[in-house]
C-alpha cells in the first residue's frame, strides 16, 4: 500500500519524461490527436493516483477525511502588478491553456472582443482593468481559482480585497519597467495579508528586457529574499524558451499559441551560466530552509525533488519568493508558471486564517479551514448583476449549500441561499454546494462588503480589510430633474460595491459630493452613471479633502446656561485639548479624568458626542479636525436643569472657544508621485515639480530615462497629465498615490482661510 501513497508535493508536469527530447501537449482547448507517449504516461500517472486514492480511501477511512484530496488539489491565487505589466494578458493565456476559453483575445481588443477578464465596456475601451474579476480553471487535476486585479492605484481597494481572501499570489513584474511604484504598493498589500507569492518577470520579448536587473531591483526595493527558478534562452526578439533550474531541462514553446512544450537538454553554451544560477538558487533557499542547508553544507548532491520540496516549504513560510520568467503575449513560460502554482503555493489548509469570536470579546480563533467545521464565509466583494446583488464569498470553513439558511453575524439576519454560482469573469455556473477553500457567489443576499456569514452555530467575524481614506472630491448633479431617482440609485450601488467611494451632501451648497482615490477613479464612476443608468451628470471642480488639526495645548472652561421658563439648561465642562502624539492610530481621543461626581457619569457620553460633533468641522475652513486629544478634568451639574443636551452643547461651544488658542493648522493630502521621463526633459519636469511646491526625494537613471520620485500636494496636481505630456512631447508618464496629510505653508493657509470666508460672506 505504501508505494501508492500520494507524493507530498505535486510534481511539475515535466518531471515524468526521461528521453532527451519530448513534446508535451498541454491540456488544449482544441481536440488533440492521439496522445504522445509522454502524455499517455501522464494520464497513466493520474489514473494510478485516482485508483490508488480510491483503494486508499477505503483503507484510510478512519485516518483521512473525504475532503483531504479535494482540498490538496485546490489553489486560490491572485494576479497583481503595476499598470501595464501584463496581468490580464497572463490570465487570458492561463484560461486558454487550461481549456477554459478557446481563443486568445488581446486586452485592447482590436477585434472588438477584448480580454475575457475585462468584461466591462469601459475596460475594453481604455485597455485597463477597473474591477477585479474572478474565474476558475483546472490544470493537471487541480482546481485553480484566479482573481485578476487592477493595476491602477485609484482602484487599490480591488487589489486589497482580493488579497484579503487569497491563499497565494503571483506578482507580475515587467522585464523593462522593473519594480515600479505600484509594484511596491501591491507587494506591501501582499505582505500585510501575509500572502505567499511567486514573482513572474513578464515581457522578455520586449526591447531592453533585462530579467537580472529586475531580480536585483526586487531584492533591493521590495526586500525580497528571492532567486531565479529559470534562465531565459535568448532575450528580446531572440527569446526562444527557458531552462528550468530545478529539473535542469530546456523548455521550448511550439505551436500557434505556444501550447506544445518541447523538453530538451540544456544548450551547451549555457551550461556554465545555468550551473551558476542553480547554485545561487540552492544557496538562497538554504539560508531559510534548514533541511536543504544541511545537505548543502555537507556537500551532498541535491536532487530536483529535494530542491522542489525546500522551495515549497520556504515559499509557504513566506521566507522565499521564487522568480519565474516568460512572455505572456508571446505565449512563452505560462505553463511552467501554472505548474509552479501547484507545486509551490499553498492549498487552503496550509494557510492560517483567524476569526474573532463575538461571544468571547473578539478573542482570536484559529480556523481549521476544513469542510468538517461550522460554516464561516466572508463577503469580500459585491456587484450589481442582472438578477440583483451578486455577493462574492470566500468560504473559510464548513460547507454551504443552495437552500441552506445562513446567518449574517454583522447584522444578525437569517438568510436563505437562493442561488449559488461559480464565476467565470461575467459568466456564471450554477452549483449545488461549495466547501471550505472555495470562492463562490450568491444571489439575492442583502449584505455589505466585509460581512461574515455562519451557519448559526458560532458567532465568528473575520477581520476586516484595510480601507484607505478618499483623497479627492467632486460635486455632481444630474442634468435633468427627472433622473434624480436613477442618479441616487447609481450612487447607492457604487457606494455599496466600493468602500473607497463615498457620497455626501455639502451642508452649505446642498450639492452631492462624491469622494474617491483620484481623478481617474471619480471619472470612471461619472462615466458609469452615464452608461449604466443613462443619467447625464454635470461635474463641478475637483475638491481636495483638507483636514485641520491643533498644534498646542489649550484649556477650556465653559458654562452653558439657559433659562426660558420651565426646565432650563445647565452644564459646565473644564479641561483641555492637545494634539495626539505623532503616529497615533486614532484621529480623535476623548479622556474623562474627573475624580468624584462633579458631573454625573450618565452625562459623560453626551459630552464625548458633543466634542466629536464639534471636531467634524473646524473653524478655519470648515473641514474635519484630526489628531486631537480632548481631556475632561472638571465640571458642574445642576440637580434639575442639567440634561444630555445641555452637556452636549456645552462641549460643542467649549471646543469652538478654545480651538483658536490651540494654534490650529490646515493639513492637505500629499501624494507620492513617481515620474518616468526621457533624460532630456529632466530639468524642465523637476522645475515644474518645484513650482507645484513638490519636494523631490529621489532621482534615478534607468537606461535613457530619468525616474523622479517626489512628494507633491494633491491640490497642485490637477490636470498634471496634460502638463506632463506637453513638457515631454508625450513621452513622460507618472503614477501617483496618497502618502499622508501634512501641514500647508503659512501663505497657503491664509489664502485658504480667506477663500473660505469669502464664499461664506457671499452666501
Amino acid at each position: 500500500m505504501a508505494r501508492f501513497s500520494r507524493p507530498s508535493t505535486p510534481r511539475l508536469l515535466y518531471t515524468l519524461y526521461t528521453s532527451p527530447s519530448k513534446t508535451v501537449q498541454s491540456p488544449s482547448p482544441s481536440p488533440s490527436p492521439s496522445p504522445s507517449p509522454a502524455s499517455s504516461l501522464l494520464l497513466g500517472y493520474f489514473h494510478l493516483r485516482q485508483f490508488s486514492s480510491g483503494n486508499l480511501a477505503r483503507a484510510k477511512e478512519d485516518k483521512e477525511p473525504w475532503w483531504k484530496d479535494s482540498m490538496d488539489k485546490l489553489r486560490n491565487i491572485g494576479i497583481s502588478a503595476h499598470i501595464d505589466s501584463g496581468k490580464t494578458t497572463l490570465t487570458e493565456r492561463v484560461l486558454f491553456y487550461t481549456g477554459k476559453i478557446h481563443e486568445i483575445h488581446e486586452v485592447r481588443g482590436r477585434d472588438g472582443v477584448g480580454a475575457k477578464m475585462d468584461s466591462m465596456d469601459l475596460e475594453r475601451e481604455k485597455g485597463i482593468t477597473i474591477q477585479s474579476a474572478a474565474t476558475y480553471c483546472t490544470w493537471n487535476g487541480y482546481q485553480v481559482n484566479i482573481i485578476d486585479t487592477p493595476g491602477h492605484v485609484d482602484f487599490t481597494i480591488e487589489v486589497e480585497r482580493a488579497l484579503r481572501v487569497l491563499d497565494g499570489a503571483i506578482l507580475v513584474l515587467c522585464s523593462v519597467g522593473g519594480v515600479q511604484s505600484q509594484s511596491i504598493t501591491v507587494d506591501r498589500q501582499m505582505r500585510r495579508y501575509e500572502v505567499p507569492r511567486l514573482a513572474f518577470i513578464n515581457k522578455l520579448d520586449r526591447m531592453g528586457a533585462d530579467p537580472w536587473k529586475v531580480l536585483n531591483q526586487a531584492r533591493a526595493k521590495l526586500r525580497h529574499h528571492s532567486a531565479a527558478m529559470q534562465v531565459p534562452i535568448g532575450l528580446e526578439e531572440d527569446f526562444k524558451g527557458l531552462v528550468d533550474l530545478v529539473q535542469m531541462k530546456a523548455l521550448y514553446f511550439h505551436g500557434s499559441s505556444g501550447e506544445k512544450i518541447v523538453i530538451e537538454e540544456v544548450p551547451a553554451d549555457m551550461e556554465a551560466l545555468v550551473t551558476e544560477k542553480r547554485r545561487e538558487l540552492i544557496e538562497v533557499v538554504s539560508e531559510v530552509d534548514d533541511k536543504l542547508a544541511e545537505a548543502f553544507l555537507a556537500d551532498e548532491p541535491i536532487s530536483s525533488t529535494d530542491l522542489e520540496e525546500a522551495v515549497r516549504r520556504a515559499t509557504i513560510a513566506q521566507k522565499f519568493i521564487p522568480v519565474f520568467m516568460g512572455s505572456a503575449f508571446k505565449n512563452k513560460g505560462v505553463q511552467p508558471l501554472l505548474n509552479a502554482v501547484l507545486s509551490y503555493l499553498p492549498c487552503p489548509i496550509e494557510v492560517s486564517n483567524y476569526a474573532l469570536d463575538q461571544t468571547k470579546n473578539e478573542e482570536k480563533v484559529a480556523l481549521g479551514g476544513t469542510p468538517d467545521g461550522p460554516l464561516v464565509a466572508l463577503a469580500f466583494k459585491l456587484e450589481e448583476g442582472r438578477f440583483g446583488q451578486l455577493t462574492y464569498l470566500r468560504i473559510y470553513e464548513g460547507v454551504i449549500r443552495k437552500g441552506d439558511f445562513i446567518f449574517n453575524i454583522n447584522t444578525g439576519k437569517k438568510i436563505k441561499v437562493p442561488r449559488l454560482v461559480r464565476m467565470h469573469s461575467d459568466e456564471m455556473e450554477d452549483i449545488q454546494e461549495a466547501h471550505a477553500g472555495q470562492i463562490v457567489a450568491v444571489f439575492g443576499v442583502d449584505c455589505a462588503s466585509g460581512d461574515t456569514f455562519t451557519d448559526g452555530s458560532v458567532k465568528y467575524t473575520m477581520t476586516s480589510m484595510n480601507v484607505p481614506e478618499p483623497v479627492m472630491s467632486l460635486a455632481v448633479q444630474p442634468v435633468s430633474k427627472d433622473s434624480g431617482g436613477q442618479f441616487s440609485k447609481a450612487l447607492n450601488r457604487f457606494q455599496k460595491e466600493d468602500p473607497t467611494f463615498r457620497v455626501g451632501l455639502d451642508p452649505e451648497s446642498g450639492q452631492t459630493i462624491i469622494s474617491g482615490m483620484g481623478e481617474l477613479h471619480l471619472d470612471i464612476y461619472v462615466e458609469r452613471i452615464r452608461r449604466e443608468y443613462k443619467v447625464d451628470a454635470t461635474v463641478g471642480k475637483p475638491r481636495v479633502n483638507f483636514r485641520e488639526t491643533v498644534t498646542q495645548r489649550a484649556e477650556f472652561d465653559y458654562l452653558h446656561k439657559k433659562q426660558s421658563g420651565g426646565q432650563g439648561q445647565y452644564g459646565r465642562v473644564c479641561g483641555y485639548v492637545e494634539p495626539l502624539p505623532a503616529g497615533s492610530p486614532t484621529k480623535f481621543e476623548f479622556e474623562n479624568m474627573i475624580v468624584g461626581q462633579a458631573i454625573p457619569s450618565n452625562f459623560i457620553p453626551a459630552i464625548e458626542k458633543g466634542f466629536k460633533e464639534a471636531a467634524n468641522s473646524g473653524s478655519l475652513i470648515g473641514h474635519p479636525v484630526e489628531h486631537v486629544h480632548v481631556v475632561l478634568t472638571d465640571g458642574a451639574a445642576h440637580a434639575v436643569d442639567s440634561s444630555e443636551l445641555a452637556f452636549k452643547l456645552a462641549a460643542i461651544y467649549a471646543f469652538r472657544k478654545c480651538y483658536t488658542a490651540a494654534k490650529p493648522v490646515i493639513l492637505e493630502p500629499v501624494m507620492l508621485v513617481e515620474l518616468k521621463v526621457p533624460m532630456e526633459f529632466q530639468g524642465t519636469v523637476a522645475g515644474d515639480i518645484n513650482k507645484r511646491k513638490g519636494v523631490i526625494i529621489g532621482n534615478d537613471q534607468e537606461g535613457d530615462d530619468s525616474v523622479i520620485t517626489a512628494h507633491v500636494p494633491l491640490n497642485n496636481m490637477f490636470g498634471y497629465s496634460t502638463a506632463l505630456r506637453s513638457m515631454t512631447q508625450g513621452k513622460g508618464e507618472f503614477t501617483m498615490e496618497y502618502k499622508e496629510h501634512s501641514p500647508v505653508s503659512h501663505d497657503v493657509q491664509t489664502q485658504l482661510i480667506n477663500n473660505y470666508k469669502g464664499t461664506h460672506a457671499a452666501e
